[in-house]
């Protein structure tokens, strides 16, 4: 499951309780130990809290679910996330810190330190791909969340060979051997991305990723080549090299995405004013959005369609910033979303929607 369906979960989800617990994290060894602490520290203070709200007997299910969370420190980002409920049990890892380290009881769940993070990320697959063996892991930026391990994956070591010694110098019938391996490879790959829409970064040697594409059945869901460094395949060097072609492909959907509000600029198709855009965005007409990274903007709605702006994020009842409200909706709504630093966004201002109609 994606960030982006967790997301599409935990915003519908309503219940009594449900928790929500938030934490920083450390990517590295041994940083990442004082995480098991700080983890059990926070787990302990939602079983308090549910009890004394709740009463042991009446939340006991939940109970039992706290208790049983797990998370493996080796795969950890910059923070951390976990969402219960009696019907919810969703754990995401984030590549960007949150505020603060705490735990709330609602009958709803709080997603807003993941609403920026999301639409400032990129998950995607890495296939570690060789004849030896093939891993894919979930990523997100330039961290690794988890390895798949499902009924496809690992591959253990090609199988597919010629046992008879004479044949085995014949190297187009060899070249077969691995290309069947590889098409079984590419099959399970087109399975998660037809599950999840997740594309994927291979890294191998480029003999093995031309057999790879020659089998491959969707060509466009491999993002490109990482040359491999067999010196090197721990996770966060791969995770690194993957991200170095995957900001760069960044770069080029960012700049295109400018190029393309510029040129509607003059056919009464892109918004500027910021509550302009933020209606837009509910009825359902943003096709494009763009906003300034480093802008953010308070506000205290007044009813659910404006709002008026604020100063001070401390304030009862004011969101921290709506674009990343606005930028829900657009992607809710089948729109696409980029946040940029580029300076050609300079001309447009902080933000720009490019409207459907």
């Amino acid at each position: 499951m994606t960030i982006k369906q967790k997301m599409e979960i935990l915003e519908k989800e309503k219940n009594t309780p449900c928790v929500t617990i938030s934490m920083n994290t450390h990517r590295t060894h041994p940083d990442n130990d004082q995480d098991v602490i700080q983890l059990k520290n926070l787990l302990k203070e939602a079983e308090e809290r549910v009890i004394n709200e709740f009463g042991k007997k009446t939340a006991e299910y939940l109970l039992e679910k706290l208790s049983a969370i797990e998370t493996d420190v080796n795969y950890n980002l910059d923070s951390l996330h976990i969402f219960l409920s009696n019907d919810v049990n969703v754990i995401i890892k984030s590549p960007l810190e949150t505020p603060e380290n705490w735990v709330q009881i609602s009958d709803t769940f709080d997603i807003s330190p993941l609403i920026k993070s999301m639409n400032r990320s990129e998950e995607y697959f890495i296939l570690l791909l060789s004849q030896s063996g093939v891993s894919l892991y979930d990523t997100v930026n330039d961290g690794i969340s988890n390895e798949i391990k499902n009924e496809d994956f690992p591959f253990s070591e090609n199988t597919h060979f010629v046992t008879d010694h004479d044949k085995r110098s014949d190297s187009k019938l060899m070249d077969n051997m691995v290309r069947e391996y590889f098409n079984k490879v590419d099959k399970a790959v087109i399975k998660m991305f037809n599950e999840t829409g997740l594309n994927t970064v291979v890294i191998c040697t480029e003999d093995n990723y031309s057999r790879l594409m020659q089998v491959a059945d969707k060509p466009e869901v491999y993002l490109g080549l990482v040359n491999i460094d067999y010196n090197r395949t721990d996770t966060h060097h791969i995770a690194k090299q993957a991200w170095e072609l995957v900001e760069a492909l960044q770069h080029k959907r960012r700049a295109e995405a400018i190029s393309e509000i510029k040129e509607a600029m003059g056919q009464d198709k892109v918004l500027t004013d910021l509550e302009e855009i933020y209606r837009a965005s509910i009825d359902g007409r943003g096709e494009l959005l763009l906003v300034n990274e480093n802008f953010a903007q308070p506000v205290r709605m007044k009813n659910d369609r404006s709002f008026e702006l604020a100063a001070n994020v401390s304030e009862p009842e004011v969101i921290d910033d709506i674009t990343g409200k606005i930028a829900r909706e657009v992607l809710m709504k089948k729109g696409r979303v980029f946040f940029t630093k580029q300076n050609e966004i300079n001309d447009l201002g902080n933000i720009a929607l490019l409207t459907r109609y």
